[in-house]
């Protein structure tokens, strides 16, 4: 991934983790093994880790401990009535921005 889209994904990465979790409750590991087959290889477990540590501290997520073959309990995280809110103003944000860098790039102003 180029400089550019490692800088905007950023910036995005909180709203595509929280729309990870409205399809479903997942465990940190398992969110970065699917976006990496998603073709963002280049993001590290850590960083994930550390974003699902802010939303649950912003209220976003509720979190279960699960038992797990392998060692600890796994957290498992799913999205909130609050999450839910703050993803659709996410997706509204995000749909304003596209319009307008379409609108941009058709040099339309």
């Amino acid at each position: 991934m180029g400089r550019q889209a490692t800088e905007l994904l950023k910036g995005t990465l909180e709203g595509i983790v929280l729309a990870i979790l409205a399809g479903r409750p997942a465990y940190g590991y398992e969110i970065t093994a699917w976006l990496r087959d998603q073709g963002f290889a280049d993001i590290a477990e850590g960083t994930i880790y550390a974003l699902l540590v802010r939303v649950e501290r912003q209220g976003l997520v509720d979190v279960e401990k699960v038992p797990s073959e392998k060692g600890p309990p796994r957290k498992v995280y799913s999205l909130n009535a609050h999450g839910h809110d703050y993803l659709e103003e996410f997706w509204t944000t995000w749909g304003f921005l596209v319009d307008r860098l379409h609108q941009l790039r058709q040099g339309v102003m």
